[in-house]
């Protein structure tokens, strides 16, 4: 069972990567090339680059005093460069989220006592979707290089209480069913948001409003393919185990 989890996670994990990869470089690369260069023109310093990755927020280190290291100048984080080395970077970093995925969306199929079909796989990959990247998105859409945000630990903290509580609603409202349930499930979903998304100072930015727009969106229509694609091929590679497993026997 497990060997069989873990194999249907890496393969549904890698289509996904792979799809999911290249629809980043096609879309929402441009984008965050054209943030860049309006990230330089609006500083003096050298720019940071961002990651490619389906959530993208650009940091700003432009160095401080160390009187410890040489010239007083401490080293910006190293990050990828440019081109190749990014785009390989983002694939790696797309890979390890898409196996992690579909091995989070394989026990949590086996745990609600279902069968991993396509059918059943794409139903709960689609709730995966709602909890991870809808549900936070609508407090903290994703972010250009550039773009204001609120602190750093702060939006990890409000993601991840909103895709808990997210995914318990779903699973109280889409699996429990009794009115008590969907009466809870109904108070998660809404309650994150009613606490509210960490603020950001709605300082001026440089970069067009259409830009913004386009990458958000893009950037979920992404999210969206990349938990269908795992939610199928799981299904459709535990299936394949299986049955090379009753073969062999």
């Amino acid at each position: 069972m497990i060997i069989r989890l873990v194999s249907a996670a890496l393969v549904a994990g890698f289509l996904a990567a792979v799809v999911a990869a290249g629809l980043q470089f096609a879309l929402t690369s441009p984008l965050i090339i054209a943030a860049e260069r309006y990230e330089t023109q609006a500083s003096t310093t050298a720019p940071q680059f961002a990651s490619l990755v389906v959530r993208v927020h650009g940091g700003h280190d432009h160095g401080s005093k160390d009187p410890s290291v040489s010239g007083g100048e401490v080293a910006p984080e190293w990050q990828p460069g440019p081109g190749l080395p990014r785009m390989a970077f983002t694939a790696l970093a797309t890979l390890v989220g898409g196996v992690g995925y579909a091995l989070l969306l394989g026990a949590v199929l086996l745990a609600c006592g279902r069968e991993p079909t396509p059918e059943t796989g794409l139903r709960f990959a689609i709730a995966g979707f709602l909890a991870v990247a809808l549900a936070p998105a609508l407090g903290l859409p994703p972010e250009l290089p550039g773009m204001e945000a609120a602190p750093l630990a702060e939006r990890q903290f409000w993601w991840v209480m909103t895709a808990a509580a997210t995914a318990m609603g779903l699973y109280l409202i889409a699996l429990r069913r009794s009115p008590i349930a969907i009466a809870g499930g109904l108070v998660l979903l809404v309650a994150p948001h009613l606490a509210g998304a960490p603020e950001t100072s709605h300082a001026a930015s440089a970069l067009p409003a259409g830009y913004a727009a386009q990458f958000a969106a893009r950037s979920l229509g992404i999210a969206f393919v990349f938990w269908a694609v795992i939610g199928l091929a799981y299904g459709w590679a535990w299936g394949l185990f299986e049955r090379k497993a009753t073969a062999h026997a």
